[in-house]
């Protein structure tokens, strides 16, 4: 598993769980609602959905039933410029989640309904990687798609060995849920022989405690002076590149949460012993944070395969594009590159675009 130089072709492949995603509306809790707004959404499709947003030619891989609602969230994956050939079918339902969008000094809350999914009882040989990577230049997965079964991690590292023998640059989002690890193994022993296949790694803090044992370097900023811990992100860094020694580029997104509709949001880039980082985006009026973490590895890939070699602004486009999905409802953050160029550039007046 040596370091490879970062992928040139631009075909993606994303793999993990895509769930109906039911919310109740107008911030009601969930004693107060008889109706939901259906979505759909999962972490690594939200990554995909990005990603052919920008214009990177992307294919989706998962399991789901063979029934009308499996082919209604296809449809949806397919209007929004997902490949979806490497999709396979089988068991018997669709996971589903929950939403609660929080408001002011109340929190949101997700309840989850993914147990027996077609995705949770995937097994390793159910997919023909070797077909679906066959003109890929990127895999990328989340620590969600092995937190749902052992066969589930068994068939990640399926896919990370042959992803890995076929010579593809690998990325894994940490993506931590404390509700899913319930089968009797922690989230540190599955991921850490999973991640030593990275070549990118991404993750908030609190992620990388729970896998690596580092603690936070902290992020506590009330508004945009805040000054970072510089040599704190450095050596955190370093940490991760002793523990995955693949891996060439270890990002964080930093966020801290004033209310649940107010956050700040900083990111940080270990690359080839040196720390980048970005300014702070202070955002007061959140539509919806959900999928941000997965905007940001949208965004991510995207610069990786458009700016080869220029790291601060894969970071700055990256960070850009998260910070705009908590303007956007939904897991799908439906923004264009022009928009997240134009606020890297500093335009955040929010004027009407005529």
């Amino acid at each position: 598993m040596n370091a490879k130089p970062i992928a040139t072709k631009k075909k993606v492949v994303t793999f993990g769980e895509v769930m109906l995603r039911l919310t109740a509306p107008s911030f009601r809790r969930f004693s107060q609602t008889n109706e939901f707004i259906a979505t759909y959404g999962g972490s690594e499709a939200n990554v995909a959905v990005s990603l052919a947003n920008f214009g990177i030619p992307t294919e989706f891989v998962t399991r789901l039933p063979d029934n009308a609602m499996a082919q209604a969230c296809v449809d949806t994956l397919r209007a929004n410029g997902l490949g979806t050939e490497g999709i396979v079918y089988g068991g018997k339902r669709m996971g589903l989640y929950f939403l609660e969008s929080g408001a002011a000094f109340r929190n949101s809350n997700v309840v989850y309904d993914r147990e027996g999914s077609s995705f949770a009882t995937l097994r390793p040989g159910m997919i023909d990687w070797e077909k679906i990577f066959a003109d890929a230049s990127w895999f990328h997965w989340s620590g969600i798609a092995a937190s749902l079964s052992q066969e589930g991690a068994d068939a990640c590292m399926e896919a990370l060995q042959i992803a890995d023998r076929m010579g593809l640059t690998i990325s894994c989002d940490l993506n931590f849920r404390k509700k899913l690890w319930n089968y009797g193994r922690t989230a540190s022993e599955v991921m850490l022989p999973l991640v030593q296949y990275s070549d990118v790694i991404f993750g908030a803090e609190p992620e990388y405690k729970e896998i690596f044992g580092i603690s936070p370097v902290g992020f506590k900023a009330v508004d945009t002076s805040y000054p970072l811990d510089l040599p704190g992100f450095e050596a955190f860094g370093q940490k991760v590149s002793e523990l995955v020694p693949r891996c060439r580029k270890v990002f964080l997104e930093l966020r801290n949460t004033i209310t649940s509709n107010h956050n700040l949001l900083a990111a940080i880039l270990y690359t080839d012993g040196a720390l980048k980082h970005t300014g702070i985006y202070d955002i007061v009026h959140e539509v919806d944070r959900v999928g941000a973490g997965d905007a940001f590895v949208g965004g991510m890939i995207y610069g990786l395969l458009t700016y080869p070699d220029d790291d601060q602004k894969t970071l700055e486009y990256a960070l850009a594009a998260s910070a705009l999905k908590n303007t956007v409802y939904g897991d799908f953050n439906q923004v264009t590159v022009e928009e997240v160029e134009s606020l890297m550039q500093g335009n955040m007046s929010g004027r009407v675009a005529r």
